[in-house]
């Protein structure tokens, strides 16, 4: 017997915002190649295209100002080379959020599962609070990537 109430249409993949999503979310770029504006460094020649191809990111700030896609970069990236995502707010967030994604990290490090720890808005945690990420991107837990619309020479810590 047909369900009444079962929709006809095709649902879409679970990576695909539905026809009722924002519009950002419908516009955002899914794979690295559809970024667009940031060539110099997402493409095969720039820094991130480089480590993508090889598999392998490095720690990184992207600064610019709101909207310009720094978060669905960072995504991307995780995606692109396979690692798991965190994402945190620097604006929501504190000490207790932080541990618990450094727990999380440490437990998938030996699955043999590589974290990516997304900051957004990185710039407003302070001094301390950022040199706490120091041991954790030294050991290889987490690969950080920041995300401020701030100058990073001026609101974050050097190391």
């Amino acid at each position: 017997m047909s369900d009444l109430f079962a929709d006809d249409l095709p649902s879409p993949a679970p990576d695909q915002p539905g026809d009722d999503a924002p519009l950002a979310d419908r516009l955002r770029p899914r794979s690295l190649p559809d970024v667009i504006g940031q060539e110099h460094l997402t493409g095969a020649e720039g820094a991130i295209g480089r480590m993508v191809a090889a598999g392998r990111l490095s720690s990184m700030i992207l600064w610019g100002p709101p909207g310009t896609g720094k978060t669905s970069i960072a995504r991307l990236l995780a995606d692109a080379v396979g690692m798991r995502f965190i994402a945190v707010s620097a604006v929501f967030s504190g000490v207790a959020d932080l541990k618990k994604a450094f727990a999380e990290a440490e437990l998938a490090a030996k699955m043999g599962r590589r974290t990516l720890l997304f900051v957004d808005e990185i710039h407003r945690f302070n001094r301390a609070q950022q040199d706490g990420f120091l041991p954790f991107v030294e050991r290889g837990t987490v690969t950080l990537v920041g995300a401020t619309t701030e100058n990073p020479s001026f609101a974050l810590n050097a190391a």
